[in-house]
């Protein structure tokens, strides 16, 4: 299946690459993308063909559907919790840590880094700062399947990044994430915290299901799926 590069306004695309979504965005310095695929290996030659300003890549966190075409790249920025999941994969380049409360500045565009540990160690979103929007990765999503299972996911802390979120939503208008839904209403931060909890505290119920050849259990909350340990 081939990518769709969609323009959001001047300065931002989002690119669809079959179940996931990465993002553009440029300033007046430099560019950055925001994942690098899942299906594509040449997500800095699309990002070239839309702008001429030097290209950098940062990576929500370390899935293989959002690093498709970091070996273009010889540095990115992540996390740093995220690099043993990197790692495991095989995967090269050198990692540039960046942390909770980091800013990247593109030039006259400014990006903060907001640490969400709990879908994976290591997951962060970007805000927009003037656009008030808040890039947020696989986290917050509206009718998609969120990942919760596996060794690397921790519900607790999911549900303690969602909460801080829920603290910080004056920054932001909406939420762009990585799968479903787009644009997403910041009001969903607390349907999630609440649908969370609800699971871990036996009030929804689960329904055995299988992922990528591994049992989970589904937890249907109606706006969303939560797929967890079994």
């Amino acid at each position: 299946m081939a990518s769709e590069i969609i323009r959001m306004d001047a300065r931002t695309w989002r690119i669809e690459d079959g179940g996931v979504r990465f993002f553009l965005l440029t300033g007046t310095e430099r560019a950055l993308l925001i994942d690098s695929g899942m299906q594509v290996r040449n997500a800095r030659d699309i990002a070239a063909s839309l702008t001429d300003l030097p290209i950098e890549l940062l990576n929500t966190h370390a899935d293989r559907d959002h690093v498709g075409s970091n070996a273009q790249f010889d540095a990115f920025y992540m996390h740093p919790d995220e690099e043993p999941n990197y790692r495991r994969a095989g995967r090269g380049g050198t990692l540039l840590p960046i942390r909770d409360g980091a800013t990247l500045n593109l030039g006259s565009r400014e990006l903060r880094v907001i640490h969400l540990p709990g879908h994976t160690p290591g997951s962060v979103a970007v805000l927009d700062v003037s656009r008030r929007v808040l890039i947020s990765g696989d986290p917050i999503q509206e009718h998609g399947h969120i990942f919760m299972f596996g060794p690397q996911r921790n519900m607790a802390d999911y549900i303690r990044s969602l909460e801080r979120l829920e603290g910080m939503q004056g920054d932001f208008d909406e939420l762009w994430p990585s799968h479903a839904d787009l644009p997403i209403a910041p009001a969903l931060i607390r349907r999630l915290i609440d649908g969370a909890k609800d699971i871990l505290a036996g009030r929804v119920p689960g329904r055995p299901a299988e992922m990528h050849g591994t049992p989970v259990t589904a937890y249907d909350l109606g706006f969303d799926t939560l797929l967890c340990d079994p």
